[in-house]
């Protein structure tokens, strides 16, 4: 069975890559697992294995060339069989009759011959989306390789009361992933209404729950398990459940409200920013929540992390405690509607119920949220919430 190799999603800002280098030739044998295509998107790489045993029956993109994310670049199957001809990683896989690329052919065509500036680069179905929007290409900013405009900016796209001059100075003088990273928080802050919201979680019940948990059950349960990471993304999880209108996402089209809790996890990289998945974190223990964390941000650093969990997370926790940081305002990872913000641990002396003094230890949160559908109100309980189960630990493992 002929199977298509696809260009995988690298990264947070990613919607293109270029192959860098086929290590195999059409014809050559093939094993499933085996390194076919490096690939890369800015600074990200990745080698592309193949799905199954067979040969490389065809390179639909060669060396250099860029191709949609989960568009074909090669198809891998048995010697004989038959190559697909109606999947194109020109204009991501889109299926046409001869009457519907006639159609196209014209549309492209009118559009190069209305443009002023030759250029602005994008794909031809960001073209044809942007004619039949009526919107000005170069007025769309452009996350694909070079620059290049793809089908989801246009999908994404805004018009702004901004001239096409102003426009183009977001990420001016950066390069790499450090443009797109630059363009992608400008529009995360330009098509949202975000505030921050700040508070301190005592958590002294957590610490001794960590260590009363360590000193039974000894070298069964690993370090990762009761990390301050995995008991965070375990009590965010539980809120979320309880306050589901935080678990959601909005496009300015859509708002969309997500059964599953899939929890990003911000990772710093070379030049950038990436944003691993956790998938079900809901459903999962913190045994399970403390490998998978070890096991994202490890390969999410090294880059060998798989393409399907750099996307579809639906809520963002960011730490930042690492760095001495304490309060900060974290940007929305759109379209999700929030972020949750951790700072460093601090101690500091109280007079306690017992009118004693007490040393406690706090941990900073700062959770940004998008005031166009979730009012003041509701987030604060929401982030109540959170320190509720901080404060609570016993709870993370019922």
């Amino acid at each position: 069975m002929t199977e298509a190799l696809l260009m995988p999603t690298l990264g947070l800002t990613m919607t293109e890559g270029t192959v860098d280098q086929w290590y195999k030739e059409v014809g050559d044998t093939i094993t499933k697992g085996e390194a076919v295509v490096s690939i890369s998107s800015e600074k990200l790489t990745h080698d592309v294995e193949a799905p199954l045993d067979g040969v490389l029956l065809a390179i639909t993109v060669d060396n250099g060339g860029d191709a949609v994310c989960q568009g074909v670049i090669g198809y891998i199957g048995q010697e004989g069989e038959e190559i697909p001809t109606e999947e194109s990683a020109v204009v991501e896989e889109v299926k046409e009759t001869t009457e519907t690329k006639e159609k196209f052919e014209k549309i492209t065509e009118k559009i190069i011959s209305t443009e002023t500036n030759g250029r602005v680069f994008a794909t031809p179905l960001a073209r044809r989306i942007a004619l039949e929007k009526g919107y000005n290409i170069s007025d769309i900013i452009g996350t694909g390789g070079n620059g290049r405009v793809t089908r989801r900016d246009v999908e994404r796209h805004i018009p702004q009361v901004v001239s096409t001059k102003e426009a183009s100075f977001i990420g001016e003088g950066l390069e790499g992933m450090r443009k797109v990273i630059a363009q992608r928080m400008h529009r995360s802050l330009e098509q949202t209404a975000q505030l921050t919201l700040h508070r301190k979680a005592n958590i002294n019940d957590l610490m001794i729950f960590r260590r009363e948990l360590k000193e039974k059950t000894g070298d069964t349960m690993s370090r990762s398990t009761l990390s301050i990471n995995t008991l965070l993304i375990k009590a965010v999880s539980r809120a979320l459940k309880d306050y589901p209108e935080m678990n959601a996402s909005y496009d300015t089209k859509e708002y969309l409200v997500h059964d599953a809790v899939h929890m990003g996890v911000a990772v710093s990289v070379d030049d950038g920013l990436v944003v691993p998945v956790i998938n079900n974190v809901d459903t999962k223990t913190l045994t399970q929540i403390g490998s998978d964390f070890i096991e994202v941000t490890s390969q999410a650093i090294d880059g060998t992390l798989p393409s399907n969990l750099y996307s579809g997370s639906t809520f963002t926790i960011t730490n930042l405690g690492s760095a001495g940081v304490e309060y900060f305002t974290p940007i929305l990872n759109t379209p999700e509607i929030g972020i949750l913000g951790v700072g460093q641990t601090s101690s500091k002396l109280i007079i306690n119920d017992l009118k004693e003094i007490e040393e406690i230890s706090e941990l900073p949160l700062s959770l940004t949220f998008d005031h166009q559908v979730v009012d003041g109100a509701p987030a604060g309980e929401f982030l109540a919430r959170i320190v509720y189960y901080l404060e609570n630990p016993y709870l993370l493992v019922v």
